[in-house]
């Protein structure tokens, strides 16, 4: 007899936000199972790949630079999903919002002053924004769908990135590496642990889940938001504007996204490199389904998935595995919480169903 899925009559609250800590926990018994094929010893894999990165005051440091910009684009990407507006082009929105930051650090390279960094910031938001309102603008203008716009311009944004560093950007003392100059002091972020890269981008970020939690629990618009994501129609009649919303999440996100390039740039790189991102934009989205779109869990979602790229370099480094680990767990982390949330809301059943009769008749 053949499985089926039949829907349960109510999804379980608790199981919805249980269901992450499952995914993990089979993630990492998946992963020991990987481990023993691959000639490796599971446990002493895990420790590597889970305890040694944190185990001292650098692992944690290093630990909260990783975590900063997916908390901070997991918390912008969580409000659009809740609203059923598909943001995945948040790669490309922190490479643009990187690049108004990281140009407006050498248009001044000569220069000190305390305005700097502010004014990198803002445009690095700015520039994701931008980048975020022209999906925003062809979905509500054209019904285009955002999840190919935002996701093909995030190639259109890699080429630009290129070009500029390859290009007018390249510095001119760089022994023809495809990388700017340095970043004078003023443009760099503040170190938080003298001795360690964490900087004030990590409380930004914790700022930014405080000011989500606040938006989406104690606001209007977070109401609106997650009426429009359960019930269109029912906020269509409230006179809620779909369009609008639609607008202000991808703004929001793309926001973020450029906010955490930014800060990627002036903190841990400290020049523009034809790689900003390890695929940060992409793996938010993991944090964000992880965190169940709420920007606490978002937190909490974005250290791990942080620990898992510390992880993917420590066992590399001391085990000789490839890199390639940190994609497998981060995909068998997804896979598990999909999985969790489709027994959420069904049950397996064997057999052929049962059919009413009175109803039939």
């Amino acid at each position: 007899m053949l499985p089926r899925l039949e829907q349960r009559p109510e999804a379980s609250r608790s199981m919805v936000y249980v269901s992450p800590l499952i995914a993990v926990v089979f993630t990492v018994l998946t992963a020991m199972v990987m481990f023993a094929l691959l000639g490796v010893d599971p446990v002493r894999a895990i420790e590597t790949f889970f305890i040694e990165p944190v185990s001292s005051l650098d692992g944690l440091s290093e630990l909260l630079v990783k975590a900063t910009p997916l908390v901070l684009i997991g918390v912008g990407l969580s409000l659009g999903f809740q609203a059923n507006v598909w943001n995945i082009g948040a790669e490309g929105q922190l490479v643009i919002g990187a690049l108004a930051g990281g140009g407006l650090a050498l248009a001044f390279f000569d220069q000190q002053s305390v305005f700097l960094m502010p004014a990198m910031l803002a445009c690095g938001v700015l520039g994701g924004m931008v980048w975020a309102g022209i999906p925003a603008f062809l979905k509500t203008r054209y019904n285009t769908n955002e999840i190919l716009t935002s996701l093909m311009l995030t190639y259109v944004g890699l080429l630009v990135l290129s070009y500029l560093v390859h290009g007018p950007w390249k510095d001119p003392q760089g022994m023809n590496f495809p990388e700017s100059r340095l970043f004078h002091d003023s443009a760099l972020l503040p170190v938080v642990i003298e001795g360690t890269r964490l900087n004030i981008g990590a409380l930004i970020a914790l700022f930014m889940v405080v000011l989500g939690w606040i938006l989406i629990s104690r606001h209007v618009i977070g109401f609106q938001i997650k009426v429009i994501g359960m019930a269109p129609m029912a906020a269509s009649f409230a006179g809620f504007k779909e369009k609008r919303l639609i607008w202000l999440t991808l703004l929001i996100s793309g926001g973020c996204a450029g906010l955490a390039g930014v800060i990627e740039l002036s903190g841990p790189i400290g020049q523009i490199v034809p790689s900003i991102s390890p695929g940060y934009g992409f793996t938010a989205i993991i944090v964000a389904f992880l965190g169940r779109l709420h920007p606490v869990g978002v937190l909490f979602a974005g250290l791990l998935m942080a620990l898992t790229y510390l992880g993917g370099d420590s066992a590399q480094i001391t085990m000789n595995l490839p890199n390639a680990v940190t994609g497998v767990f981060q995909g068998m982390l997804l896979f598990f919480l999909l999985a969790s949330d489709v027994l959420i809301k069904y049950r397996v059943r064997f057999g052929a169903p049962k059919i009413n009769v009175e109803a039939a008749e």
